[in-house]
């Protein structure tokens, strides 16, 4: 980090003052100041909701009865991403609230993880109406939005669950099975690609290599040491 300058000092360095009595006083109002001009992400997160909040940038504001803008813990470096907001997820302003959100808890809780320990959000934060995927324009103005949380959180790895949310991440048109097994990259973050949850309600047999997904991104965990305890996230 650059040492930052102040036009006082250099004036008084011009006068051979070497060392410079300061009040301890002083030295707080400066470090409040500083946390006052840097929230943290949490603050930033706070902000960035506060500023869509009745966003109407495309044509799914018109219909929708809550903007979801995404819950749980920024500072932990785990994000997860679907595709957009459901009928419930619209309803109640909540990521993942329905069958699919209740099936997805419980593949965070077979590698340790709640919703306390990561972050969920979507590629749109509107509900489609009929729950019908987004069009491109809709996923390139909303997707503004993921990416400046993402830029907010710098997550240690993304989780694009299904195939909307994996293309739209990672600029492909390949199908979820060809893009899971592997990690990719978004920018300079690993990206998992695996099934979205409905797919499991809809077949069952997916719940194998969604469960070997999972075995992955949890090894992964463990390399890298997430998710990210309080402290870690300011480096």
């Amino acid at each position: 980090m650059a040492e930052r300058r102040d036009p006082f000092w250099d004036v008084v360095a011009s006068f051979g003052v070497e060392e410079v009595f300061v009040l301890p006083e002083w030295i707080q109002q400066e470090v409040q100041q500083d946390s006052v001009s840097s929230p943290g992400i949490k603050g930033d997160m706070e902000a960035l909701e506060k500023e869509i909040a009745g966003c109407m940038k495309c044509p799914l504001g018109a219909t929708r009865k809550n903007i979801v803008f995404g819950e749980g813990n920024p500072e932990s470096g785990i994000l997860f991403v679907g595709e957009g907001p459901g009928a419930n997820e619209d309803e109640t302003g909540r990521p993942f609230v329905g069958r699919s959100g209740k099936l997805l808890d419980r593949i965070f809780a077979s590698i340790g993880l709640d919703r306390s320990k990561l972050f969920i959000a979507n590629i749109v934060k509107c509900r489609p109406p009929g729950n019908r995927t987004p069009s491109a324009e809709e996923a390139e103005i909303c997707g503004r939005y993921l990416e400046r949380q993402i830029e907010i959180m710098r997550p240690g790895i993304i989780v694009a669950l299904g195939a909307s949310a994996a293309r739209t991440l990672l600029g492909t048109r390949k199908g979820i099975g060809l893009l899971r097994g592997e990690l990719h990259r978004y920018m300079d973050t690993p990206v998992l690609a695996t099934y979205h949850p409905a797919a499991l309600l809809r077949s069952p047999a997916l719940k194998r290599p969604v469960w070997e997904d999972m075995k992955r991104l949890k090894s992964f965990m463990e390399q890298t040491g997430l998710p990210r305890t309080e402290g870690e996230t300011n480096g």
